[in-house]
């Protein structure tokens, strides 16, 4: 982990690649996070509601996001995380997460960076778009 001095403006975070979303994949974090919203794991409810097909959950890319700054930097050095959903995360979709630092700054002599983060699939479309501040 790099120090407040040795951090740049464009520091990059190691991305976080993972595999393609999987039917499985909706059912688990269904059950993990208690949300059974049937448009995420019910084909004939997806469908019925205009979709091809079931699609990954907002919240799913977002813990994506927040396991690529806590794979970066422990949990207890977040000042805070935030995140808009700018598509859908569709099944067979290879999200990778990534990040850099946009700012550096101090509050009350505290030091931290700003972090931008993406998620986007295999095609380069992004998903989901946010930022974090990172206490160093």
């Amino acid at each position: 982990m790099m120090t407040f001095d040795e951090m740049a403006v464009g520091q990059l975070l190691p991305p976080l690649q993972l595999p393609p979303i999987s039917r499985s994949t909706l059912a688990l974090f269904a059950g993990a996070s208690g949300d059974h919203n049937p448009i995420h794991i019910d084909l004939d409810f997806a469908r019925s509601a205009g979709m091809p097909d079931v699609f990954a959950h907002g919240m799913l890319s977002m813990a994506w996001l927040g396991r690529l700054l806590t794979n970066w930097v422990p949990q207890q050095r977040l000042r805070s995380f935030e995140a808009r959903f700018v598509s859908i995360t569709h099944l067979q979709n290879a999200v990778t997460c990534t990040g850099h630092v946009v700012e550096k700054l101090e509050v009350d002599g505290e030091r931290r960076v700003r972090v931008s983060i993406q998620s986007a699939n295999q095609y380069g479309e992004s998903k989901v778009l946010g930022e974090a501040v990172i206490a160093l």
